[in-house]
């Protein structure tokens, strides 16, 4: 048994995206290189990375995944748990950005993807859509459910099922 859940955000972001911000944007969804220093979206993480004496840790390691140097929204391919593909797009709208991302998440993620869904909301269209200021950012579903649940940002946090 595992505890990885489908994430799928679907989003038209504002035309006002500084350059800086769509290259770090880019690396995040694996479509370009590292921003070098990848600093436009701030993202600090609102957890801990696991420690070296953490278990969790000496099996990410030995797999290369170091959070501060992987794409958050960057893999592209077959998914491991959730069926399909994985895979991110970023399209050029006339009046900004359709993004859409559809990914495998673990809830030890959470921590490092949720301020970068934060930061999109933030720039979402949508922002001001819902009268309670929430953000509708995507769907999540545990990989063994047939039914995905809203994912909704409120005053910068992601509300996860």
């Amino acid at each position: 048994m595992a505890d990885i859940s489908e994430l799928t955000v679907a989003l038209n972001l504002r035309d006002d995206l500084t350059d800086a911000e769509l290259a770090e944007l880019r690396w995040h969804l694996g479509l370009g290189p590292r921003p070098e220093p990848p600093s436009a979206i701030s993202l600090m993480p609102t957890v801990d990375p696991p420690s070296a004496d953490d278990a969790a840790y000496a099996i990410e390691f030995e797999v290369g995944f170091e959070i501060e140097d992987e794409p958050l929204l960057g893999y592209h391919g077959e998914a491991w748990k959730v069926g399909g593909a994985l895979t991110s797009v970023l399209v050029r709208r006339r009046d900004g950005w359709a993004l859409t991302s559809r990914q495998e998440i673990h809830p030890d993620q959470h921590g490092y993807v949720g301020p970068l869904l934060a930061w999109l909301a933030d720039r979402s269209t949508a922002r001001d859509e819902r009268t309670d200021g929430s953000v509708l950012v995507g769907w999540t579903r545990f990989y063994e459910e047939d039914r995905p649940e809203p994912l909704v940002v409120r005053d910068g946090r992601v509300d996860w099922p």
